[in-house]
């Protein structure tokens, strides 16, 4: 399993003044560590439903980040494509990726929160064929000089976008989550969905996904793509999973489960009960979470990346103590579902 890690770009209340300085540490420690990549999210509105704060924008950040590493990749989980136009996100892909040599990898998704799509123009109801003309416009543009694209909502003639270089993996988001009353989306793998992260180069599951969903969607990946004429070993795709995660190392269980309750609710919101949040996140003492951890590989993960709480250099290097190496040394067993 290769693991990565979230930058800490979360605003957190008086973090103004050493924000930067903290995303230079993590980002260069972690590649000391041996983390495989560092990841962003985004959210171009502060998301309070589900949040209590808000985050840096994503590519500029990992530009940043480009700075100051070598080697990890840097990736978006994920970007949320309805909100974007897509010549001017080539500018800004192509752009980070003669920075970074060619380290980016394109996490991409449809998003979830209304104000950010009525903020640009558009809607909910809309964000389907959006993100399906924005990727297939992006990455038409990144690939080769004097493209046109006519789609219902995003249209260009004759545009050639510099520098060209390597085209990014690109790795969609989707599929089944655990169900609750507050949650924006079905506990479906909608059929357009499927279709979107068949064509691409990997699939990222939702971080609410039990490893159950996570087994049973992936099979109708399969499916799909075995219905295509293909399968993943043959397309090297990627299967994903971001979490949270904030490692204790109490060996006590509701020592454990209360300090990360204060550093989880430090970010995330009440909208959703802790039952739920320690139900679909990385809790526990370290024992659980690796057992936890070996749930998600044994559904078939691939590709886990972390969300730790803050900038702390600390929980970066429980990360590779306890989940980098162990996992590194271990041998996926997929289940069948």
């Amino acid at each position: 399993m290769k693991l990565g890690v979230f930058l800490p770009t979360y605003i957190l209340p008086d973090g103004e003044r050493e924000h930067a300085a903290q995303i230079r540490r993590f980002a260069a420690r972690a590649e000391e560590l041996g983390f495989e990549s560092l990841f962003v999210t985004d959210h171009l509105l502060t998301a309070h439903r589900f949040y209590r704060v808000s985050w840096l924008e994503p590519l500029v950040t990992l530009t940043y980040a480009a700075a100051v590493t070598s080697r990890v990749r840097l990736g978006t989980s994920i970007l949320v494509m309805p909100t974007r136009q897509p010549v001017v996100l080539a500018k800004e892909i192509s752009t980070l990726q003669r920075l970074s040599s060619g380290r980016f990898v394109l996490g991409a998704g449809v998003g979830w929160y209304d104000p950010e799509f009525a903020a640009v123009g558009g809607e909910r109801t809309q964000r389907g064929r959006r993100t399906d003309e924005m990727l297939d416009a992006t990455m038409s543009l990144l690939s080769g000089r004097n493209v046109t694209f006519d789609g219902r909502h995003y249209r260009f003639e004759d545009a050639t976008v510099e520098p060209l270089g390597p085209v990014p993996s690109l790795w969609v988001a989707g599929g089944r989550q655990f169900a609750h009353e507050a949650s924006p989306e079905k506990p479906v793998m909608a059929p357009t969905v499927l279709r979107r992260i068949c064509r691409r180069d990997g699939w990222i599951a939702r971080p609410t996904a039990t490893p159950e969903q996570i087994a049973t969607d992936l099979g109708e990946i399969d499916a799909e793509l075995e219905r295509t004429g293909t399968s993943r070993a043959e397309r090297g795709f990627t299967v994903a999973h971001e979490n949270f995660c904030w490692l204790s190392e109490s060996a006590n269980h509701e020592d454990a489960v209360a300090e990360q309750r204060e550093r989880l609710y430090a970010v995330v919101s009440d909208e959703r009960p802790w039952e739920y949040i320690d139900s679909v996140y990385l809790t526990g003492t370290i024992d659980e979470v690796q057992r936890r951890v070996q749930e998600r590989i044994d559904a078939g993960v691939d590709y886990l990346i972390l969300h730790t709480m803050t900038a702390d250099l600390r929980q970066l290097e429980l990360f590779a103590e306890h989940i980098l190496e162990p996992f590194a040394r271990r041998t996926q067993t997929p289940v069948h579902v």
